[in-house]
C-alpha cells in the first residue's frame, strides 16, 4: 500500500538518475512519479474490467498548496486533489466503468474538435457555403450566388475563387465560425450600412439600409446552412436586429417619360468611336416590352432564346420557377438589331466574356441624355428619380390599363400571388403562354404608339 505521503514530503522528495514511483496509502493505486529531470507527476494504477493492468496519468504536481479548483484530470494537482481524483476514479471502476477508455474517448473528441475548429474558420466556411448551398426547391445554386459570395469576401470571377483584400473573408480568415457572436454581426451590418461592405466599394456617401439588409440576409443564409450542417450549435442571426425594409416603391413613369426614355435609348453610346449599335438601349427597351427583371434580360444567353420565346430555368428567376416570355414582333425586331460579340454566349455583352453590368452608370447616362434633351427644349426640370426596376411596374400598370386580365399580367411577370398563390397555386399549373403572347403583343402596340 505504501506510506501515507504528506504535502511537505512530496515537495522534499528529490530526483535520482532513474525514474521513481512513490506509492501513497491515502488513495487506492495513487503514486507520485519523480522523473530524473525533477518533474513530478501523479498516476494511478489499477485493474481494468478486462483484467489487464491499467495506468492513468492524473496530472503534474501542484506545489502551490492552494486548492482553487475542483480536481480535474490533466491539470496540476496538489496531494489532496490527487487523492480526491484517485478516489473518484476508484468509485467509477467499482461501477464497471473503464476510466482509461473514457479518457481515451475524451482525448479523441478534443482532438477532433481542434481539427474541426481549424477547418471551420469563417473563410473556409464561407467558401463551403457558396460551393455547396443549393435552393431546396430547384436543387440549383441561388440566382445571385456570385453577388452573395462577394458580400462574404469571395470573388468567383475565375474558376478558382479568391479572397478579396480587406473583405470579411480576409478579416475573419482565421476566426472559427462558432466564435462569431450576435454582437459581431450587428457591428458588421452597421459598418456595411454606414460605410460599406468590407472589401467592396461604397457607391454613395449616405448610409444605406438596403446594403445592411442585403449583408444581413446573406449572413443569415450562411449561418442557417452552417447550423443545418452541424458546424455551429447556435445560429447567431436568430435574434439579430436588421435594418427595417424600405417602403414599397410606387414610381411609374408616365407616357411622356417613357417616350423620353425610349429616345434616350436610341442615343446612348452612339458618340463617335463607340459601338454604333451598343446593347444598352436594346436592353432597356426589352425590360419595358417584357416586364422581365433586370438580370433575366442582362444575362440572357443564346440557349434561352427558343424561337420567338425566352425560356428561363428556375435558377434564373427570383422565385425559382421556370418562366417563358413570348416575344412580340417589336421585341424580336429589337433583338435582331443587337450587335453581338462574336463567339459570346451572352446576347448582351461588351467584352465577349461576361454579360453587361454597370447599371448605375447606364442609369446616369440615360438621365443625362434626358436632361440635355429637356434643356434644349426649354425645360429646366430634371426627370423625377426612377430605377430600372420601375420599368417592370410600368409594364404591369400599363398592361392592366389597356385591359389585360390581372392573372395574365401576373403570369407575364412570373408572380405567384393572386390566382397562383397559396392553395390555388398548388392546383393551378397553367402557364397561359398563348394568353401571355397575345397580351405582350397588345402591350407592344401600345408602347409603339406612345414612343412614336
Amino acid at each position: 500500500m505504501g506510506t501515507m505521503l504528506t504535502a511537505a514530503a512530496v515537495t522534499k522528495l528529490k530526483p535520482t538518475d532513474k525514474r521513481r514511483e512513490i506509492p501513497d496509502a491515502g488513495a487506492p493505486g495513487l503514486r507520485l512519479v519523480i522523473h530524473p529531470t525533477g518533474t513530478k507527476t501523479w498516476i494511478t494504477r489499477f485493474r481494468r474490467p478486462n483484467g489487464k493492468q491499467g495506468n492513468l496519468t492524473l496530472g503534474p504536481l501542484d506545489t502551490s498548496g492552494r486548492e482553487e479548483h475542483a480536481p480535474t484530470l490533466g491539470h496540476p494537482l496538489t496531494l489532496a486533489a490527487a487523492r480526491a481524483l484517485a478516489i473518484e476514479l476508484s468509485r467509477q471502476r467499482s461501477r464497471e466503468i473503464d476510466v482509461i477508455a473514457v479518457r481515451s474517448a475524451e482525448r479523441h473528441r478534443k482532438r477532433i474538435t481542434m481539427q474541426e475548429s481549424a477547418a471551420n474558420t469563417f473563410s473556409i466556411a464561407a467558401r463551403d457555403f457558396i460551393d455547396e448551398h443549393v435552393v431546396r426547391k430547384t436543387g440549383e445554386k441561388p440566382r445571385r450566388w456570385r453577388e452573395n459570395a462577394r458580400m462574404l469576401g469571395l470573388d468567383y470571377s475565375d474558376d478558382e475563387p479568391t479572397v478579396i483584400k480587406g473583405s470579411l473573408a480576409d478579416r475573419w480568415r482565421d476566426k472559427p465560425v462558432p466564435e462569431v457572436t450576435e454582437d459581431d454581426l450587428y457591428l458588421l451590418i452597421e459598418e456595411a450600412r454606414r460605410h460599406g461592405v468590407p472589401g467592396m466599394a461604397k457607391r454613395g456617401k449616405a448610409p444605406s439600409d438596403a446594403r445592411g439588409r442585403h449583408l444581413a440576409a446573406v449572413l443569415s443564409s450562411l449561418f442557417k446552412w452552417l447550423k443545418a450542417h452541424r458546424r455551429i450549435k447556435v445560429n447567431p442571426c436568430l435574434e439579430l436586429e436588421k435594418p427595417v425594409p424600405s417602403r414599397s416603391r410606387e414610381r411609374v413613369l408616365s407616357d411622356a417619360e417613357v417616350r423620353e426614355l425610349w429616345a434616350a435609348c436610341e442615343l446612348i453610346g452612339a458618340s463617335p468611336g463607340q459601338n454604333s449599335r451598343p446593347p444598352w438601349g436594346a436592353f432597356v427597351k426589352l425590360l419595358l416590352l417584357t416586364g422581365a427583371r433586370r438580370n433575366e434580360i442582362a444575362r440572357l444567353e443564346d440557349g434561352e432564346l427558343i424561337g420567338d420565346m425566352i425560356s428561363l430555368a428556375g435558377s434564373r428567376t427570383k422565385n425559382g420557377l421556370p418562366h417563358d416570355i413570348p416575344l412580340s414582333a417589336m421585341a424580336l425586331e429589337i433583338l435582331a438589331g443587337v450587335q453581338r460579340v462574336p463567339n459570346c454566349k451572352y446576347v448582351f455583352s461588351t467584352n465577349g466574356r461576361t454579360p453587361i453590368s454597370g447599371f448605375s452608370k447606364l442609369k446616369r447616362a440615360l438621365d443625362k441624355i434626358i436632361t440635355e434633351h429637356r434643356a434644349a427644349h426649354g425645360v429646366a426640370e430634371a426627370i423625377k428619380p426612377w430605377r430600372l426596376h420601375d420599368l417592370r411596374r410600368v409594364t404591369s400598370t400599363g398592361m392592366n390599363g389597356i385591359g389585360v386580365l390581372p392573372h395574365i399580367v401576373e403570369a407575364v411577370l412570373n408572380h405567384i400571388s393572386g390566382s397562383k398563390g397559396s392553395v390555388a397555386g398548388t392546383y393551378n399549373k397553367a402557364k397561359y403562354n398563348p394568353e401571355k403572347r397575345a397580351s405582350l403583343e397588345q402591350w407592344a402596340d401600345h408602347v409603339r404608339r406612345v414612343v412614336q
